[in-house]
């Protein structure tokens, strides 16, 4: 879908106001911010954009970064994963564009998350970095020495051959990726420093790329050293019989929620919406999990949920902020036919971020957050954690309350339109849907009848009433 935000939510105010004014009771509550969106290989001055037009008005509540350090040279996407040095110079812009970028976030009221990539330093035999750090595979001047570095020895290569042997996993190299010895106290020290440095310029939290590679003492110890208290989100993929779970993380903070994006893709698919508001991701409670419909690694996969199923993508995407299992992360990135590609560059700088203007963009521009996602982000901050009530399931409908602040309908079938009547817990009164210009909805004792269109949803909040 396009991004058409400041038009249509502009059309929704409008609405809004003409239905007149907001009754006095029962008062909406102030907006409790809960989602989050990845701006992936977004550069600094993109998402300083997003942050003032669209995050901010949105009651968004932070953004998650690409990688900041200074990396390995080359077009490609992952090379931003390959670091040289700590140095706050990439193609993503100079430190002090990443500085201003997390004023200008901040200054919409959005935090900054930084994608920390610690586990490891590059994966190539050496050369010079994109701010002119020269290395070797296992040199890092002023960093790391060959001492600092895992040599496990229990594979022919060095690299991991078998995820269920956790010394293997947490000790050799993830494709050929120099693996810092994390449990070493001068690579804690190191590794800290460098958050610090990111904390120093406003940084909120951090996301510990590769984290399940990391013993779950080490990242602990690192993250001690870290000032202030930022938000912590560990990237442990969970498999199958793997002696490396998300829950070995949770003492450290929260996790990303794999299991549950895998499970979720096949609820939405097979349009078993009942599911959806009891899944959950293993034992991690609600308040440790953030959950998304995709990332940057997934949507190079076959797991998970794309941006190019279209309809199903998006249906997943509201849904996923509807429920109220976990924290949701949003994704935006580029439209890219070879897997390995990067954002459109020039002169190794990412170009400023492009927004697609068709349902089917060209590769390099990219999939902006569009008015949906937008209002359905704003509409979860309306109804906070208020729990899910007045569950009806019908066929591939899903429908249900967030308390008396909300309600959400979705419909998963490809060609028709569901209509129904629901009992609802909000208060009597005209709503606005807020994914539409629909701005006729009643509430009358108790009852409201939605008209749910095919792969869409309908959203109502006390915040958008009006008198009729």
């Amino acid at each position: 879908m396009p991004r058409l935000i400041a038009p249509v939510l502009t059309a929704t105010l409008l609405a809004v106001t003409a239905c007149t004014s907001a009754p006095e009771e029962p008062l909406a509550p102030e907006p409790q911010p809960s989602v989050g969106v990845q701006l992936f290989q977004y550069n600094w001055d993109s998402v300083a954009r997003e942050c003032a037009e669209v995050l901010g008005p949105n009651h968004f509540d932070f953004v998650l970064l690409s990688p900041a350090q200074e990396h390995i040279e080359g077009e490609q996407w992952w090379t931003s994963y390959q670091p040289v040095s700590y140095q706050l110079e990439s193609k993503l812009g100079t430190r002090e564009q990443f500085r201003n970028m997390v004023e200008t976030c901040h200054d919409s009221g959005i935090k900054v998350v930084a994608d920390a990539v610690i586990n490891h330093m590059a994966g190539i035999d050496g050369g010079v970095g994109v701010a002119g750090t020269e290395f070797s595979h296992y040199e890092y001047p002023g960093l790391y020495g060959p001492d600092d570095f895992h040599h496990c020895g229990l594979t022919p290569n060095d690299d991991i051959a078998n995820y269920r042997d956790q010394a293997q996993v947490q000790t050799c190299e993830l494709s050929n990726l120099a693996d810092l010895d994390t449990a070493a106290p001068g690579v804690q020290e190191t590794i800290a420093g460098y958050l610090n440095d990111l904390v120093s310029l406003g940084v909120d939290g951090f996301r510990i790329d590769a984290a399940k590679h990391m013993a779950s003492e080490d990242v602990a110890a690192i993250v001690e050293r870290i000032d202030g208290d930022p938000m912590i989100i560990s990237e442990v993929i969970r498999g199958g019989g793997e002696p490396i779970q998300p829950e070995d993380y949770l003492d450290i903070g929260s996790v990303f929620a794999f299991g549950w994006a895998r499970d979720f893709a096949g609820i939405v698919q097979g349009g078993s919406l009942r599911l959806a508001p009891e899944l959950r991701d293993g034992q991690v409670p609600s308040e440790k999990a953030y959950t998304f419909v995709t990332n940057h690694d997934t949507e190079r996969g076959e797991q998970t949920l794309n941006p190019t199923d279209g309809p199903t993508f998006q249906l997943a995407s509201l849904l996923m902020l509807a429920v109220d299992y976990g924290t949701p992360v949003l994704y935006s990135g580029y439209a890219f036919s070879d897997r390995d590609a990067g954002a459109p560059q020039t002169d190794g700088r990412v170009d400023d971020a492009v927004c697609a203007t068709s349902d089917e963009p060209a590769d390099g521009e990219f999939r902006c957050l569009d008015a949906q996602q937008a209002a359905m982000a704003a509409w979860r901050a309306q109804v906070g954690d208020a729990p899910v009530a007045n569950q009806l399931a019908d066929g591939r409908l899903l429908a249900f309350d967030r308390g008396a602040l909300g309600l959400a309908a979705f419909n998963a079938d490809k060609s028709e339109e569901a209509t129904v009547e629901l009992t609802t817990g909000l208060p009597d009164g005209s709503y606005c849907d807020v994914l539409s210009d629909d701005c006729s909805i009643e509430v009358a004792d108790g009852r409201v009848s939605v008209t749910v269109p095919p792969m869409g949803a309908v959203a109502l909040h006390v915040g958008a009433m009006g008198q009729g």
